[in-house]
């Protein structure tokens, strides 16, 4: 890798404003009954490099609790330079904000949908919602008009892990819009959840990307099994990228998150900072072990 492995230069700040200041690194972890959350959000090589803040914002909290209680981590960012990092780590927290905000005002709904596995209730639901929190963010780049030529996918991003703590509930959902990714890590194997299909061919060769869609980059919803032995990785494009087209990456995480026991907390930030030539963006990322 170009960069060094640890911060240089720190962002520079405002003294009027210091509440905007954001941190380098987030680390967060929780525990309810055989569901094991790890979580974080560390700025990328080439903002460390060059004073720049952290552009990827990340939100862990819980409502409720027992049976009608949700565990939820929200991911937020954009996917390439344009507006000032921070104004962009700005409006990735408040996207943040208002996604969790949203879903904690609907949690007896969604935790029963959840706990019936209701996946159209839960689709339609979750898509208003999210729809509407990523607004602070598509608002930094206006979009082009829908019969434009060159119109491109939107490069905001926020995608929300939604986890309920009632252990009946044989189900967890991920959704979001923007790039990113959702990977589940079962016996061994990547799964690209969203696509449903394998990550990397027996041959070790990565699946040929998919081109996208013109226009916004579409809703995205997937229901997946509280499955013992399963993991779940919901991660920005940092991070999304190298899984998806470094077979190493994958095998490096897979061997070290494949164990009877998750990660601690300052483990799983070492291992989701494994360096790859030419991967140097912020990485955030939410796993879920199922035991």
């Amino acid at each position: 890798p170009t960069y060094g492995p640890e911060p240089t230069a720190l962002p520079e700040a405002d003294p009027g404003s210091l509440g905007g200041v954001v941190a380098d690194t987030v680390l967060e972890g929780a525990q309810y009954a055989t569901t094991t959350l790890r979580a974080v959000s560390v700025r990328g090589d080439s903002a460390r490099y060059r004073g720049e803040p952290r552009r990827d914002a990340l939100l862990v909290t819980r409502f409720g609790e027992g049976t009608d209680g949700l565990l939820l981590a929200v991911l937020g960012g954009f996917d390439h330079a344009g507006p000032a990092a921070g104004e962009v780590a700005t409006a990735a927290a408040e996207a943040c904000r208002q996604l969790a905000g949203a879903v904690g005002r609907s949690r007896q709904g969604l935790a029963a949908d959840l706990r019936d596995g209701a996946r159209d209730r839960l689709r339609y639901g979750l898509q208003r919602l999210a729809l509407s929190a990523v607004a602070p963010l598509r608002a930094l780049v206006p979009e082009p008009a829908p019969d434009g030529d060159d119109a491109e996918p939107s490069p905001a991003s926020l995608h929300c892990l939604l986890v309920s703590l009632d252990p009946a509930a044989g189900y967890r959902a991920a959704f979001g819009v923007g790039p990113g990714g959702l990977f589940l890590l079962r016996s061994g194997h990547w799964i690209d959840a969203y696509a449903a299909r394998l990550l990397h061919q027996p041959d070790g060769q990565p699946p040929v990307p998919e081109t996208p869609a013109p226009g916004p980059r579409p809703f995205r919803f997937r229901m997946v099994p509280a499955t013992p032995g399963d993991i779940l990785l919901l991660c920005t494009p940092g991070l999304s990228r190298p899984v998806t087209d470094e077979p190493a990456v994958a095998h490096f995480l897979a061997s070290h998150w494949a164990h009877p026991h998750p990660p601690g907390t300052v483990d799983f930030l070492r291992q989701v900072q494994v360096r790859a030539k030419g991967y140097t963006e912020d990485r955030t990322a939410a796993a879920i072990w199922t035991e």
